[in-house]
C-alpha cells in the first residue's frame, strides 16, 4: 500500500462512541427533580412579576383586604338601602300630613263659603250647588281663594277684579233659575196643598228639589197657585 493511505484505528468502534454520545446527551429526571425545577422557575417568574408591586404589600394580605372592602360596601349598601327606605316612609306620612291639612284648609275657605252663599241665595239644593261648583275655585300658593275657569285660569269681574265665591256662586243660580227656590205669590211663602181630599200647609221655601216627594210638592204648588 502506498504511504497515502489512512491507517484505521482498529480499536476504537465507531458505533460505540454514537450510542454513548447518545446517552450523555439524553438525561433522565425523576419527578422530585422535575418539581423542584418547576418550583424555581414559578418561583423565579413570581419574583419577576412581582418586583414592580413589591411597596404595596403580601399578595395574600391585599387579597384579604380586597375581601374585606367588597364585604364592607355590601353591608355599606344593605344600610344606604334601609336609611332610604326610612327615609320613603317619613315623606309618605309628611305627604300624608300636608293633605290633611290641605283637605282642612280646603274646607274652611272653599268648601264652607260655597254652601254659605248657595244657602244665602236660596239655592234649592246647596251641598248640590256646592258640588258644581267646587272646581271652579281653588287656593293658590299663598291660601288665597280664586275663582277660576275651566282651564284654570283666574276669572275677574268687569271692573277688573277677582270674582268671588259669592259672585260665582250668584252667576250660577242667575243662569241656572231652577236650582233657586221659588218666591211665594203672597207674602206668606205657606200655602195650602190638597191632598187625597186634605190640605195641608206647605213652606215651599224649604223644599229640597233634589229630593222626588219635594218636587212633586213643588209641581202640586205650581199647578194650584196657576204656575
Amino acid at each position: 500500500m502506498s504511504d497515502n493511505t489512512l491507517a484505521i484505528d482498529m480499536g476504537t468502534d465507531p458505533a460505540s462512541d454514537i450510542t454513548e454520545n447518545q446517552a450523555t446527551a439524553t438525561k433522565t429526571y425523576s419527578q422530585e427533580e422535575v418539581d423542584n425545577m418547576m418550583a424555581r422557575m414559578k418561583g423565579s417568574l413570581q419574583k419577576k412579576l412581582l418586583k414592580p408591586y413589591e411597596d404595596l404589600g403580601d399578595p395574600d394580605e391585599l387579597r384579604q383586604m380586597r375581601s374585606d372592602a367588597e364585604t364592607k360596601r355590601t353591608q355599606d349598601q344593605l344600610k344606604r338601602g334601609e336609611f332610604e327606605k326610612t327615609l320613603s316612609e317619613l315623606a309618605a306620612k309628611k305627604d300624608a300630613e300636608i293633605q290633611k291639612r290641605d283637605s282642612i284648609i280646603k274646607e274652611y275657605k272653599v268648601n264652607t263659603p260655597l254652601l254659605n252663599a248657595a244657602a244665602k241665595f236660596r239655592a234649592v239644593a246647596p251641598e248640590q250647588v256646592k258640588s258644581l261648583l267646587a272646581t271652579n275655585v281653588r287656593l293658590n300658593s299663598e291660601g288665597d281663594v280664586e275663582v277660576v275657569d275651566t282651564t284654570g285660569n283666574v276669572r275677574y269681574n268687569d271692573s277688573g277684579a277677582a270674582l268671588g265665591v259669592d259672585d260665582l256662586v250668584q252667576e250660577f243660580l242667575t243662569v241656572n233659575p231652577h236650582f233657586v227656590q221659588p218666591t211665594a205669590s203672597t207674602t206668606n211663602t205657606k200655602t195650602n196643598i190638597s191632598t187625597g181630599g186634605q190640605s195641608r200647609k206647605v213652606d215651599i221655601t224649604k223644599l229640597d228639589m233634589s229630593n222626588k216627594q219635594d218636587r212633586a210638592v213643588y209641581a202640586e204648588y205650581r199647578k194650584t197657585n196657576g204656575f
